[in-house]
Parts: C-alpha cells; sequence; structure tokens
C-alpha cells in the first residue's frame, strides 16, 4: 500500500513570507485543518483535496526544477504522512520548510527541515491551542511567528518572546500585521521603540496578488 496524502494544490510561486520571502519555492498545501483562527486566509483548504501519493507529489514537484518547498496547508502536521513527505523532499536535495500551527506535536519532524511554528496570539480565536512543549524542539534552523491582530496581542507576543528566550531558541522570530486589523508600520514603529530582537515579516503574495490562489 502506498503512502498518500490529501492535497488541496501543488503550485510555484515566490515565498510570500518567512526568511525566505521572496524566493521562488513550490508550495505543498495539504488539506484539513483543526484550527479556526479568526485571519485564516487559507479555508478553502479545510476541506476537500486529492488524494496522491508520495512519489507523485514528490514527481510534481520535481517538474518545476525548484531549490525551495514549503509544505503547508491547512495544518500539515494533521496527516501523519506528512512526517515522511519532509523527509523524502529533504533526501531529494530541497531546502524545505514546514509552516505549522503550532498546535501538533512537531517532534517527529526531519531536522533538516525549518519549522515554521506559529504562535497563536488572543487576538487569533485560537491561543488555547499553542503547544508549548514544541518550543523545546526549535533550533537554529526554525522560525517562530506572531500574527498580530492588536496592540494586546503584541505585548502579549513580546511576553513570550522573552518568557521562552526566542530570539536565542529561533534563528527567526517574525511579527507579521493581520492583514486589515494592524498597520504594518505601527507595527515597525512598536518593535523599534523597544529594540525587539524579531522581524517584521510583511506578507508578499497580498501585496503583488492579493492573495489570488496559486500565489
Amino acid at each position: 500500500m502506498q503512502e498518500t496524502l490529501r492535497i488541496t494544490e501543488i503550485f510555484y510561486s515566490l515565498q510570500g513570507e518567512t526568511r525566505t520571502a521572496g524566493l521562488p519555492t513550490v508550495f505543498v498545501r495539504l488539506t484539513g485543518c483543526p484550527l479556526r483562527c479568526q485571519y485564516c486566509d487559507t479555508a478553502y483548504a479545510f476541506s476537500g483535496g486529492e488524494i496522491v501519493t508520495l512519489d507523485s507529489i514528490l514527481d510534481q514537484v520535481a517538474a518545476y526544477r525548484p531549490r525551495y518547498v514549503c509544505v503547508t496547508g491547512g495544518e500539515p502536521l494533521a496527516q501523519p504522512n506528512c512526517i515522511p513527505l519532509l523527509t523524502r523532499l529533504c533526501d531529494a536535495g530541497y531546502e524545505v520548510s514546514l509552516e505549522t500551527s503550532g498546535a501538533l506535536d512537531v517532534s517527529a519532524v526531519d531536522p533538516r527541515v525549518s519549522k515554521v511554528l506559529d504562535l497563536k496570539t488572543p487576538g487569533s480565536a485560537e491561543v488555547q491551542r499553542n503547544r508549548y512543549e514544541n518550543i523545546e524542539w526549535l533550533t537554529a534552523n526554525d522560525q517562530v511567528k506572531f500574527v498580530i491582530c492588536s496592540r494586546e496581542d503584541y505585548d502579549w507576543a513580546v511576553s513570550k518572546l522573552i518568557q521562552y528566550d526566542l530570539a536565542a531558541r529561533a534563528g527567526e522570530v517574525l511579527f507579521s500585521p493581520s492583514h486589515k486589523q494592524v498597520e504594518a508600520r505601527a507595527l515597525a514603529d512598536w518593535i523599534v521603540a523597544d529594540n525587539l530582537p524579531v522581524r517584521l515579516q510583511l506578507q508578499l503574495h497580498k501585496i503583488l496578488w492579493n492573495d489570488e490562489p496559486g500565489h
């Protein structure tokens, strides 16, 4: 029996966020997510999709001849076969990243993968789903992301940054303004005023393509 995953889409575009923002990347978007963040921009990946073998996914990715591959969702780790997919992508020589909500266990993820771990703020409406045990598995290859919905969210994120010493645990800490909820300039000013060891992250795909599917 071949290993399979339920896939919403596989496409080639520019990475819109994280430390590889702006670099051509193949995205493998898995179907399904147990969370319902109020700002979610990929609700179309909650259901549907197509059952695809791991061999077929690897073939489709290889056809683009990429350097970078991002496994995203939904929540990719909600499907157990995400773990072997990540390892096989690494074995194929790609620089692989995983975008995960932070609600599911990341301990089995191949250490070659750059985990982009969300910490859900109170404004996300899913703060209670944070699995703080995941922080123990962070390395310098990984990234922690906060989507900031308000000044209160910013203050909460700063408290977690300090409490867990995230700038030392992860290679990058990313603060991103929630689209149409916090002005990017305001968030930039807060970061500078507090001299935080974090990177302001703007979503290029929203700027360039206004969240059109396939980008």
